[in-house]
């Protein structure tokens, strides 16, 4: 069996564009499959405790708000912020409070668009970092 690379910000931040760093934590998940989300109360309790709260705003600080820390992508008020786990966290990580929940080399500020990507793994609705080039013509229906 391979061993599970664990991924890190600082290895994220070295990749310049968001649609690699995108890859870099894309983890093809299924729909349905049981995950530390799961567990609502658990879930309501870290993520309304004040050392969440405060681990949450150091993290949106460093990221500028920006999603993937890509910063001419920011999050904008119309959007959802998330701060995301770079590896999943388990219940039983959060129930001993294990320092890898709050770690800042753990987390990183997404979109809620992204963050779906992630666990997915489909980033084909994601807006790609060039534009698309236009050409004269290309908006005509016949």
């Amino acid at each position: 069996m391979k061993a599970r690379r664990f991924k890190i910000y600082q290895e994220l931040i070295q990749l310049n564009t968001f649609e690699e760093r995108f890859e870099y934590l894309r983890l093809a998940g299924t729909p349905g499959y049981i995950t530390f989300g799961s567990h609502r109360l658990l879930n309501q309790m870290l993520y309304k405790s004040p050392i969440w709260e405060s681990v949450r705003q150091r993290v949106i600080l460093r990221d500028n708000g920006c999603d993937l820390a890509i910063l001419d992508r920011p999050i904008g008020k119309r959007d959802i912020l998330i701060v995301h786990h770079l590896n999943p966290i388990t219940i039983e990580q959060v129930t001993n409070n294990d320092p890898a929940v709050y770690d800042l080399n753990n987390l990183v500020c997404v979109s809620h668009k992204t963050h779906n990507a992630i666990h997915y793994g489909d980033g084909s609705k994601l807006m790609p970092s060039q534009p698309i080039e236009r050409r004269p013509g290309d908006t005509k229906f016949w």
